[in-house]
């Protein structure tokens, strides 16, 4: 992704050490208030969840603890790629140092996705398409001739519509409507996942793309939730550590939010504290990507575990009956598996 920036083009901050005595400390003052939810998965054995994402790197960065978390309960996990990430940059300068950036950063990212997936131990796959870049400009340049988001709706649905067909997902998790962000690659993956949501267990449609499979669920990925963020905020100054959302939520009080930052409620919260160290081992294998001391690391593990251990989702579609709120993907789906 062209996208370590987050919401709004923040810059990022550094983190606190996992063994700051000021995590240790804020730990211990937050216990009182550890949450009560549940805090792993059951066995997810002959389940399967397939993960849609526009970019190498996006998949470790919004949902990566959750699908190391079912992998581990036994689901069969995919992440589905859309383009190579070929237009991106070198976002972190310290792999300025790999050789191979200056000359074929796509190739690096590739290797790097294959990393990750194998840090998170998921299955992965790219759907083939060519990275639109993120137009600048005033007005904005037109996207590339041939690229995903330039590619009629149809078009870019098939090859994820085929595969469903043939891994055949419970469920599918996605962005919302406005890509998380509003660049468009994370658009047309949402467009593209939700209507092979709706496409791929119908015979009628798409008939050259294998034997229908119905998905039961679908979610969009609220990895940036400002919930979270506010409680995370609020904690952090609480033990008297230094918050990196104060800024972006003091803005954000004033009525300075972005228009294309949507306001869906978290229905859903996957358990997932056991497998930060699984999240963050998936984001540094993208090292062209992501500074390894930049927002994503900004909160200690054992802090979020206490405050928030949780990935946060919405549930948009369900074929099965289930209770709000959910602390499982796969709820309504186990008691006919």
């Amino acid at each position: 992704m062209s996208d370590t920036t987050l919401f709004d083009g923040s810059a990022t901050v550094g983190s606190v050490p996992s063994g700051d005595p000021r995590a240790e400390t804020a730990a211990d003052e937050l216990q009182s208030r550890a949450p009560q939810q549940p805090q792993g998965l059951p066995d997810s054995t002959g389940l399967r969840l397939l993960a849609v994402h526009a970019h190498p790197d996006d998949e470790s960065s919004k949902g990566a603890a959750m699908m190391a978390a079912y992998a581990d309960a036994g689901a069969e996990v995919m992440v589905a790629t859309a383009t190579g990430g070929e237009l991106g940059d070198l976002l972190n300068p310290a792999a300025a140092e790999i050789h191979q950036c200056h000359r074929d950063l796509p190739g690096v990212r590739r290797e790097e996705m294959r990393r990750a997936a194998e840090a998170l131990g998921v299955q992965h796959v790219w759907l083939g398409f060519t990275d639109s870049g993120l137009p600048e400009g005033d007005p904005t340049p037109p996207l590339p001739f041939g690229c995903f988001a330039a590619l009629p709706l149809e078009q870019a649905a098939a090859p994820l519509v085929r595969l469903i067909r043939r891994f055949r997902p419970h469920v599918i998790t996605c962005y919302d409507e406005s890509g998380g962000y509003p660049h468009p690659d994370h658009i047309m993956s949402h467009r593209i996942s939700v209507e092979a949501y709706h496409a791929a267990g119908d015979p009628q449609r798409y008939p050259d793309c294998g034997q229908p499979w119905a998905p039961q669920k679908l979610y969009y990925d609220r990895a940036f939730n400002p919930g979270r963020l506010r409680a995370l905020h609020e904690a952090l100054v609480e033990a008297g550590i230094e918050s990196p959302y104060e800024e972006r939520l003091l803005r954000y009080e004033k009525g300075d939010r972005p228009d294309w930052l949507t306001t869906h409620e978290v229905t859903t919260k996957v358990p997932v504290g056991d497998y930060l160290e699984k999240r963050d081992a998936a984001l540094r294998a993208h090292r062209t990507q992501v500074d390894p001391e930049g927002f994503f690391f900004a909160t200690p593990n054992d802090f979020l575990r206490e405050v928030w251990p949780y990935d946060d989702f919405v549930l948009v579609e369900s074929a099965v009956e289930t209770e709000l709120p959910e602390y499982d993907l796969f709820a309504g789906l186990r008691e006919q598996s």
